[in-house]
């Protein structure tokens, strides 16, 4: 796998054999998530399940920003309390991502929940003097960690320069050098707060992953994970602050997610830009399983360009696969009772391979996705087949659900009205075209085909007009 911190890939070997420990950064939850928030809960979850189909135990664990300013700022707008506004979103945020097939975490602690720990690992950077207090707030000495910068491969210099363009005068006035973040905020008038021994207020931004992930997964963890925007500054001085408490390496292996683009240049999708599409309101219109075939289906640290058209060809490709399963399912009806064959057991196998081998290689999961067509190419070929026996199409069968389901995609649900119609549809195209053809053979066939499926067919002088049987 690729990792960011060493720019290279680097073969994986986890720390405690068989077990994999795994942070992934969750959302900041004052709104929907958003489908650039979807595509890393996505990326990671096929990570993290094609880890589990190769054999590991992935303790999973992602936060809650249950508390921050957009979250205090939408609370007064809402006239909610902040844990009111977390607590809606938060079940929004279950709701849209059980509809994605997204596995829920290990665990999913809140800043909220953690607060105690937070305070006393703040103090630990404050007796070491990697901290210091400036008028109710603490802030990091970023200077003070000699590999600060090393994750984003910037030197010190290019992010002071950096800092000091982002500073405003009340920043500018307490810190000792703009590099340095906060790891407290003194509370405002009429503003959650919690009491520490400097004073009363919340954490910054930065400090309750480093707290989080120690915490429920060990000082140092296998894997940390998140979008591209995170690497610089929250990935950096999450490394710095939690290196500085506990002298140990922060992290094993950096993941990190490529952007949705959305528009003609392909600009990056995010909530402060306003060019955002949320997962709740495409969820009204469209198939979640055709939204996490078009997600999972791009290598994790490439860009993803959102537009209809590419989710009008993502739900073409899941429906090729759809209906081939759903064919066989009706042609095993008439298959023979013989065990499986030689060639279809060889045939399963080199596409498990070649599936297996491109995820292997930092989850390419473009190449791994053609074992997957391939499958479904030959179980085609064994439906229409004048003889198949039973267990050639069952085995192919699982394999093709099975490394779906690696992908999150469910094969086994049950079909939308929309997915058989446009299935009926397809094979009533085929009849047709075989009928031209003086096929009639195949016609025939594709007429008992649907016919099993309770789909009763009227050729008429205008077309191929059709109806379920129970209509």
């Amino acid at each position: 796998m690729y990792n960011t911190l060493t720019k290279r890939k680097e073969k994986f070997k986890p720390q405690v054999p068989g077990v994999i420990k795994m942070y992934v950064c969750g959302p900041t939850v004052y709104n929907y998530i958003h489908i650039g928030n979807a595509r890393s809960a996505v990326a990671f979850d096929t990570i993290r399940r094609y880890f589990e189909f190769r054999g590991f135990q992935v303790d999973y664990v992602s936060n809650f920003t249950d508390v921050d300013d957009k979250i205090i700022r939408a609370s007064k707008e809402q006239h909610l309390t902040p844990q009111q506004l977390a607590d809606k979103y938060i079940a929004a945020f279950y709701q849209d991502t059980d509809a994605l097939n997204i596995k829920r975490a290990t665990l999913n602690p809140r800043v909220t929940e953690t607060m105690p720990d937070i305070i006393d690992f703040i103090q630990v950077l404050l007796d070491k003097g990697y901290a210091y207090q400036a008028a109710g707030d603490v802030y990091y000495r970023a200077r003070r960690f000699k590999n600060y910068g090393q994750l984003s491969g910037q030197s010190v210099d290019e992010l002071e320069l950096g800092a000091s363009e982002r500073l405003d005068a009340a920043d500018e006035a307490k810190k000792e050098d703009p590099l340095d973040f906060a790891l407290w905020k003194a509370a405002k008038p009429d503003e959650i707060f919690w009491t520490a021994p400097w004073g009363k207020g919340r954490p910054g931004w930065h400090i309750e992953c480093s707290v989080m992930a120690t915490k429920f997964l060990g000082e140092t963890i296998d894997i940390h994970a998140g979008g591209q925007d995170l690497e610089f500054p929250h990935h950096e001085n999450e490394i710095a602050q939690s290196e500085a408490k506990t002298g140990k390496k922060f992290a094993n292996y950096w993941l990190h997610n490529g952007f949705v683009t959305i528009g003609e240049d392909d600009a990056k999708m995010s909530k402060s830009l306003g060019n955002f599409v949320t997962v709740h309101d495409l969820l009204k219109e469209n198939d979640p399983q055709v939204l996490r075939f078009f997600m999972a289906t791009t290598q994790y640290r490439r860009p993803i360009r959102y537009s209809q058209a590419n989710l009008k060809e993502a739900a073409a490709n899941l429906l090729k696969l759809k209906t081939a399963f759903r064919n066989a399912t009706y042609r095993l009806k008439t298959a023979t009772d013989q065990p499986v064959s030689a060639a279809c057991r060889q045939l399963i196998t080199q596409q498990k391979e070649k599936f297996i081998a491109a995820m292997d290689d930092d989850f390419n999961v473009q190449n791994a996705v053609m074992a997957i067509y391939e499958l479904t190419k030959q179980l085609n070929i064994y439906v229409t087949a004048a003889e198949v026996g039973q267990q050639d199409l069952l085995q192919l069968q699982q394999a093709l659900v099975e490394l779906c389901a690696v992908l999150g995609i469910n094969l086994t649900a049950a079909q939308t009205k929309t997915d058989l119609t446009e299935q009926i549809e397809q094979l009533i195209t085929q009849r047709n075209q075989a009928r031209k053809a003086h096929d009639f053979a195949k016609s025939d066939a594709i007429r008992d085909q649907l016919k099993a499926q309770g789909v009763l067919l009227e050729d008429t002088p205008q077309g191929t007009r059709w109806k379920f049987t129970n209509e």
